[in-house]
């Protein structure tokens, strides 16, 4: 094997591990990091409601059927390329507009290709159908391929032309000039519900069911209740 091709052997070996997350042994410190990602999460929501440039995020998510947050979402470059990051979702009472949840679930893709430089962003994707939301309870989701997705509109607009199953708004920073989301895959991050409710539990059990709950979870469901207006 020459050394390109084991770089991109083990590159992309390890990139599948860190964002898949899941093939690894249980931590001890599963728990701390689903508080972690809880906690940023609700510190995006404000940050990207609280952004002119995302001025109709508000009124997507009074609309919305649920929502994943991804804290951080990071792209690297250098002959391997890709994205991933660990996020929620929530999803929302269309009676009482409270918002249930979290489910953890990781989102990733990975690409060979010559590219220089890294970013991250922070990243909301509101869902506006159910058949889109229920998918992301027993399957890995597509984006693009199993589900239509499309980026939120910048500025002043009501953004009521976008229909797509999921509509992303991300703050990037870095050397990418943007986050392409098309090809990505969500999936569950069955260590962290269980790191995070204190046994294993599914995204079903956790967001339907409604059979756990966490109350460090209020502060998030709370600033989306807030923003979702």
């Amino acid at each position: 094997m020459n050394n390109t091709r084991r770089i991109f052997t083990l590159g992309s070996a390890a990139f599948a591990l860190a964002v898949a997350g899941i093939s690894l042994p249980a931590r001890a410190t599963d728990a701390s990091d689903a508080k972690e990602v809880v906690d940023k999460a609700s510190i995006t929501i404000g940050l990207l409601t609280g952004d002119k440039d995302f001025v109709t995020l508000g009124p997507a998510l009074a609309k919305a059927k649920g929502v994943l947050v991804f804290p951080e979402v990071l792209k690297a470059g250098f002959v391997l390329g890709g994205s991933g990051g660990t996020g929620v979702l929530l999803v929302r009472d269309p009676k009482t507009g409270d918002w249930g949840g979290p489910a953890f679930y990781t989102m990733g893709s990975a690409s060979l290709g010559f590219q220089a430089g890294a970013s991250s962003a922070e990243m909301v994707m509101v869902i506006n159908s159910q058949k889109a939301v229920d998918s992301l309870y027993t399957n890995k989701v597509k984006l693009g391929g199993d589900a239509s997705v499309a980026l939120g509109p910048k500025g002043v607009g009501t953004g009521g032309s976008i229909t797509a199953d999921f509509v992303v708004y991300a703050k990037t920073k870095g050397a990418f000039a943007g986050m392409a989301v098309d090809g990505s895959v969500v999936d569950v991050r069955q260590k962290l519900n269980a790191g995070y409710y204190g046994k294993p539990v599914t995204p079903v059990e956790i967001l339907v069911k409604g059979e756990v709950s966490n109350p460090d979870s209020a502060k998030l469901q709370a600033a989306l209740k807030q923003a979702a207006k």
